[in-house]
C-alpha cells in the first residue's frame, strides 16, 4: 500500500472504491463536471443527504463508484469536518485518508499536513483522465465551514433559521451537529457502515423504528408466509427465544422483497442498501405490500448456507443486535449467486408491522422527548394539533411517494402551506425534518444537537405541536415536526 502527499496521484482500478476517514469527523463529497460545480444541491453528498448515483455514505465511510456517476460527472472531491460543531481541525488529531477497492484490499493512505485554524479540509479528489479515474490527495482547508465549501461549488445553500412567510420559521434541514450555515443540517444517517470485508463475509446492518403515512393501509389480517426448506427461521427462533425475544414469523412480501435485493447485488458484484438501478432495499419492502414501523436489514457475502448466515450474524456484535431485537416480528430471507465470482449475496430482512396505534405510539414518543427537552429548559410543554399532525404525516409520506427531501414540495408548498390546507389557522409556523434515523430518541436527539432545530423546538412562542413520519424512500424513514402558534 502506498502513502501520498500532498498533489500525489493515484491511478484507480476499474470499479468502486471506498474511502474512510476514521475518527471525530464527519465525511462529506462534491460531485462536479469539469468546470467544477455541481450539477444541483443533489451533488453534495453529507451528514443526511448520504446517497447521490454513484456515492453512497455511511458513517466514516464514502463508497464511490464512477462508472454509476450521474451523466457529465468527472470529478469526486472528499472533505472532512468536526464532528462537533464549533471544533477548529487543529485540535483534533490529523485526519487520515484511507483508501480500499471493491474486495476491501487497501490501495493507499493520506495524511495531510496538521490543520490549524481551518473548519473543513479537502482531502482529495477523484477524478477522471480520458477512461481512467484517478485520486489526487489536496489537504486544502476552509475556515468558514462546509456553507463555503459547498457555495464555492456551487450548491445552493440557504439559511432554513430564517424565515421566509407571515410568520413562518422552517428549522434548517439538518438533524446533527455541525456547521452548514450556522450549524443547520439535514438528517443524520443512522445504518452501520456497508460493505467492508470481515472474516468470511462482507457486511452492511441497520435497524430500528420507521414510519409509514397515516393513510397508508394496515397490515393484512392474515401473514402471508414463505417456504423455509433450510430451516432458517427455527434457527433464528432458537437464539431469539434464549434472549427473550419472541419468535419472528417468515413472510412472503420480505423474502420477495429479500429475493429481488440480493439478485440486484450478485448481478453487480457489491454489497450495498442500494442497488445499482437505483432502488434502495426499503423501496423494494413497501413495494412488496409490507408497511412497517420498524425495519432492519442484513446484507452479507460469504456464508454458504442459512447455518452460516445465522451463525455470522450471532457472533458479530451489530448483526446481532438485528437478529435478536424484540421489536421485530417478521423476517425474509434470500440469496443468490454472483456467476462470475461464485460469491452468494444474501439479503435477511427485519420488520414489525405499520399499525394505526403504533403510529400514534411513535409519534407519541417524539411529541414526549420534545416537551421534556422544553421542561429542562423552562418552558411550557406543546400540545398535540390534529391539524399540524395532519400536515406533518403528509409531508413526510410524501417526501417518500415524490423522492424528495426538503422543506420546500415539488409542486412549491412550504411549511405553512401544508397547514393552511391542513385546516390550520395558526399565524405562526415552524418545521423540522429528518431522514434516516431510526427511533425517536434518535431523531429528537439530532434535531436538538442541530442549532436550527434546537432552536424550532425550544421557542417560546410555539404552542402547539404535529408529528408525522413514513417508511420507504431511499433512506428507510421520513420524519417532520410542524410546530405552530
Amino acid at each position: 500500500m502506498s502513502e501520498l502527499v500532498p498533489g500525489g496521484n493515484l491511478a484507480l482500478p476499474g470499479g468502486a472504491v471506498t474511502v474512510r476517514v476514521p475518527g471525530p469527523f464527519d465525511v462529506s463529497a462534491l460531485i462536479t463536471d469539469d468546470s467544477g460545480k455541481v450539477g444541483g444541491d443533489g451533488d453534495f453528498v453529507f451528514y443526511n443527504q448520504p446517497a447521490a448515483p454513484g456515492s453512497v455514505l455511511r458513517g466514516d465511510t464514502l463508497t464511490v463508484d464512477p462508472a454509476r456517476l450521474r451523466t457529465g460527472a468527472t470529478r469526486v472531491t472528499v472533505a472532512v469536518s468536526p464532528a462537533e460543531p464549533g471544533t477548529a481541525l487543529g485540535r483534533l488529531p490529523s485526519p487520515t485518508l484511507h483508501v480500499t477497492d471493491a474486495d476491501g484490499r487497501p490501495l493507499t493512505r493520506f495524511t495531510p499536513p496538521r490543520p490549524r485554524q481551518e473548519t473543513v479540509l479537502l482531502l482529495a479528489e477523484l477524478y477522471r483522465r480520458g477512461d481512467r479515474w484517478k485520486l489526487r490527495a489536496l489537504g486544502q482547508g476552509y475556515a468558514d465551514g462546509l456553507a463555503g465549501v459547498a457555495r464555492d461549488f456551487g450548491v445552493d445553500v440557504a439559511d432554513d433559521t430564517t424565515p421566509s412567510g407571515p410568520g413562518a420559521t422552517a428549522g434548517a434541514p439538518g438533524a446533527r451537529p455541525g456547521p452548514l450555515d450556522g450549524g443547520a443540517r439535514r438528517a443524520a444517517f443512522a445504518p452501520a457502515a456497508g460493505p467492508a470485508r470481515v472474516p468470511a463475509a462482507r457486511h452492511g446492518t441497520a435497524t430500528g423504528p420507521a414510519g409509514r403515512a397515516a393513510h397508508s393501509p394496515g397490515p393484512p389480517a392474515y401473514v402471508p408466509s414463505a417456504p423455509d426448506p433450510d430451516g432458517f427461521v427455527a434457527l433464528v427462533n432458537s437464539a431469539r427465544a434464549e434472549a427473550g425475544s419472541r419468535a419472528a414469523a417468515l413472510d412472503a412480501r420480505l423474502a420477495s422483497a429479500a429475493r429481488e435485493h440480493a439478485a440486484a447485488m450478485a448481478m453487480t458484484g457489491r454489497l450495498g442498501v442500494e442497488s445499482r438501478d437505483g432502488v434502495s432495499v426499503y423501496q423494494r419492502v413497501t413495494g412488496a405490500g409490507y408497511a412497517y414501523l420498524t425495519i432492519g436489514e442484513h446484507l452479507v457475502s460469504g456464508p454458504r448456507s442459512p447455518a452460516e448466515f445465522v451463525a455470522y450474524c450471532l457472533r458479530t456484535d451489530t448483526a446481532r443486535r438485528t437478529l435478536l431485537d424484540p421489536a421485530f416480528t417478521h423476517t425474509g430471507l434470500a440469496h443468490v449467486q454472483d456467476g462470475p465470482s461464485g460469491d452468494t449475496y444474501w439479503t435477511a430482512l427485519w420488520a414489525g408491522p405499520f399499525t394505526p396505534d403504533g403510529l400514534r405510539a411513535t409519534a407519541s414518543a417524539v411529541t414526549d422527548l420534545t416537551n421534556r427537552e422544553r421542561a429542562r429548559a423552562g418552558l411550557p410543554p406543546l400540545a398535540v394539533d390534529p391539524l399540524l399532525t395532519t400536515a406533518a404525516q403528509a409531508h413526510s409520506a410524501d417526501m417518500v411517494a415524490r423522492a424528495f427531501y426538503s422543506h420546500t414540495a415539488p409542486d412549491g408548498s412550504r411549511p405553512w402551506d401544508r397547514a393552511s390546507e391542513a385546516g390550520s389557522t395558526r399565524r405562526s409556523i415552524g418545521e423540522n425534518i429528518a431522514c434516516g434515523q431510526r427511533s425517536p430518541a434518535d431523531v429528537v436527539e439530532g434535531w436538538m444537537n442541530s442549532p436550527g432545530h434546537r432552536a424550532n423546538i425550544l421557542k417560546p412562542g410555539f404552542t402547539h405541536i404535529g408529528v408525522g413520519f413514513a417508511g420507504g424512500g431511499r433512506a428507510g424513514t421520513y420524519w417532520t415536526q410542524l410546530f405552530g402558534a
